[in-house]
């Protein structure tokens, strides 16, 4: 890291965000001395790559959440941004309070159904009780139904039938091909196969109907459900791991011109907002063509920063080049498929590189905080 500058009079960043880009943005701002502000609506970091082993293992979701006063103190703030007044450089939170910034680095992340996602205002404490309670509901179901064959359900299949091997698990998925499209083939063919040789049973081709009038998340023994292809089958718990949509609200109304078809900010290749000098995307908003993933966020992060301090400093400013997929998909905490640089590496590498920790060690290291 460079030398590390004093915060000039009048600069004050804005961090809307907290998850792995906004805490990766935060810690670089804090160590280069900067003036900061990082807005969540929860008062907890979550690690959410280890969501889905909190669904299914009793105790382990208080790992998951790391609170970010005691990392960021009086330069966090917790509540819900309405909006953006790009003219008065304020953001505006719910109940009218506003922070004046300087520079913006909007880090909103996507949502998704719940257990993989947790966007919800919460303290630390209904976090933590909230993935309790689902793993109450796993434990009550016989038959577990997992909704969609990208990582996230394929990673769901896998912990559910790791933790209770007898249970029977169907993931039923549109496509033929299993996992992220950005894995090379034969990764993608693995994770299929690791699936089997856990026993989960596979639907794919199909689409479930009528998902959304469907009750997910609750045990409700022998529920009836019908695929397009007209294959009909009974489960005891359904859990949606489809639709990630990019978290816009925040900020919609106020970068409406700079925003793609997904909700997903258009940046340059120094992560500025198209029209904007001082407001960078990074992260799952950012329109950027590669997987959506926390390695990619933080590193958003560190060209985000490195370009306010080049612009305080008259230096020229960095550009982000995406490279190779670099991506890891926890199979249960036994196992793991995944590549480096697009090269595949050997399931029990990934077993130990992510799996049985999940990498929380890194964050609970980025947040300064002791695990418990």
């Amino acid at each position: 890291m460079g030398a590390q500058v004093s915060s000039p009079e009048g600069v004050h960043v804005v961090v809307v965000g907290g998850g792995f880009g906004g805490i990766a943005a935060a810690q670089k701002l804090k160590a280069e001395g900067l003036d900061f502000t990082l807005i969540d609506m929860r008062d907890a970091f979550h690690h959410n790559v280890a969501a889905l082993r909190a669904s299914v293992q009793p105790g382990f979701a208080q790992r998951t959440f790391i609170p970010y006063a005691e990392t960021f103190g009086d330069s966090f703030l917790q509540g819900r941004v309405d909006r953006v007044d790009t003219d008065g450089q304020m953001v505006v939170l719910q109940g009218g309070k506003e922070v004046r910034y300087s520079h913006l680095i909007l880090s909103t992340g996507t949502d998704g159904p719940f257990p993989g996602k947790f966007n919800t205002a919460a303290s630390f404490q209904s976090a933590v009780q909230a993935y309790e309670d689902f793993v109450q509901q796993v434990q009550a179901a016989d038959s577990v139904l997992v909704v969609g064959g990208g990582s996230t359900g394929v990673e769901m299949a896998a912990e559910i039938k790791t933790e209770y091997p007898d249970k029977k698990v169907v993931l039923i998925h549109s496509r033929i091909a299993l996992a992220d499209p950005g894995l090379v083939s034969s990764v993608r063919r693995q994770a299929k196969e690791v699936l089997l040789e856990k026993g989960v049973e596979l639907l794919l081709g199909h689409k479930l109907l009528n998902l959304a009038e469907l009750q997910l998340n609750v045990t409700r023994r022998n529920t009836a459900v019908t695929t397009d292809k007209g294959e009909t089958l009974t489960t005891d718990l359904i859990i949606s791991c489809t639709g990630l949509r990019v978290n816009s609200a925040g900020y919609a109304s106020s970068f409406s011109g700079s925003m793609a078809d997904d909700g997903a900010l258009r940046v340059d290749e120094h992560l500025l907002v198209e029209g904007f000098s001082n407001v960078f995307a990074v992260g799952d908003c950012a329109d950027v063509r590669e997987p959506k993933m926390a390695y990619h966020a933080g590193l958003h992060a560190a060209v985000a920063v490195t370009n306010i301090v080049n612009s305080l400093s008259g230096k020229e400013l960095t550009e982000y080049r995406t490279g190779n997929v670099t991506m890891l998909l926890a199979m249960g905490r036994d196992d793991g498929v995944g590549q480096f640089n697009g090269l595949r590496l050997p399931r029990c590498v990934v077993a130990l590189g992510k799996s049985r920790d999940l990498l929380l060690w890194k964050s609970w290291r980025e947040m300064q905080q002791k695990q418990p």
